[in-house]
């Protein structure tokens, strides 16, 4: 990674404070796409570290969420992928933001097949998990009976049911690890998703990690599978080189919604061991990165009723700075109101 990307939070406080705008409410394309432009994190410890983003006095849960969302209209919330929440949670997130706001929630690691801690499960699921995998540390949904796969989507559908209910819900996030590469069992995989959710009304996306989907035999094959199954496209800016470096493609799949997260180009970490999870996303775009995502944003905008631009680089401020720096840009060059 270039020095230059990543010059601390001192400077990126800085860009912040020499952003056009403060704040960014619902944007409109020309097309008529509602545009929305946040972050994947309000909790991080570097993000809430004192004189970082939010300001003096706003220390509480309650109070970090009402002033996150005075910022901003979406959010992503990424913890629900280690541990499904309470629905308790799902109402408070309700109180705490304005009508409009919208969260986009990431699956559970169970339901798109990667492993779970046991003791991060709630504690029916635990109760109901036959002796042999209780005693594991970590479990797959391979693992469990078909009821208790069933049990898991269940709980955490309902866990975000409020959400639902009070219109403030945006799209489950189903991200898929590298593993999960193009095959009849993986499609599989990703029809079984549909079904669980294409009945109870739940809208979704699906990002894939794996940059064999996007081969020339196999990348028309990717994009049929999401449309048949109505499922989102999410087009990511991922570092380059890796196994799990996909091409940046402004595919619509779904004319409901697109979205596109922005990870950091970040090539030290992507796929290393690191200690916090925001470490792998310490990366600050400068103007000219942002600016190669217009053409892309533009070409979404024209084929989908509603665009989420998601700042995964939530590393201190890096990720406010980078989706006020977006929101002013698109809106001096024309291509938002």
């Amino acid at each position: 990674m270039d020095a230059l990307h990543d010059p601390g939070i001192p400077t990126g406080l800085a860009r912040a404070a020499a952003a056009d705008r403060e704040d960014i409410g619902p944007l409109t394309a020309p097309s008529g796409a509602r545009l929305l432009i946040g972050v994947a994190s309000w909790t991080d410890p570097s993000m809430t570290a004192p004189g970082v983003f939010y300001p003096d006095g706003v220390t509480k849960p309650e109070a970090r969420l009402r002033y996150y969302a005075s910022r901003f209209p979406i959010v992503e919330v990424d913890s629900t992928y280690y541990a499904i929440p309470a629905r308790k949670m799902a109402e408070l997130w309700n109180e705490r933001t304005p009508e409009g706001f919208v969260f986009d929630v990431k699956a559970h690691a169970l339901m798109t097949g990667q492993p779970s801690e046991v003791d991060r499960l709630p504690k029916d699921l635990r109760a109901a998990l036959p002796a042999d995998l209780s005693k594991k540390a970590r479990i797959y949904a391979n693992d469990l009976p078909e009821e208790l796969r069933d049990a898991v989507w269940a709980t955490f559908l309902d866990a975000l049911s409020p959400l639902k209910e009070s219109g403030r819900m945006g799209a489950i996030l189903l991200q898929y690890p590298r593993w999960i590469g193009p095959s009849r069992a993986n499609a599989a995989l990703i029809a079984d998703a549909r079904a669980r959710l294409e009945s109870r009304g739940w809208r979704a996306a699906v990002e894939l990690r794996n940059r064999a989907w996007f081969d020339d035999r196999t990348r028309a094959r990717t994009f049929d599978l999401l449309r048949r199954n109505d499922f989102s496209y999410i087009a990511v800016d991922s570092p380059p080189g890796f196994a799990s470096s996909v091409p940046a493609v402004p595919e619509v799949t779904s004319n409901k919604l697109s979205i596109v997260r922005f990870h950091g180009r970040n090539t030290d970490t992507w796929e290393a061991k690191v200690t916090k999870v925001s470490d792998r996303f310490r990366y600050l775009y400068d103007e000219t990165q942002l600016r190669e995502w217009l053409p892309m944003i533009s070409a979404i905008s024209e084929q989908a009723e509603e665009v989420h631009l998601l700042f995964n680089n939530c590393y201190g401020n890096y990720g406010t700075t980078n989706a006020l720096e977006m929101a002013g840009i698109l809106l001096r060059e024309g291509l938002v109101r």
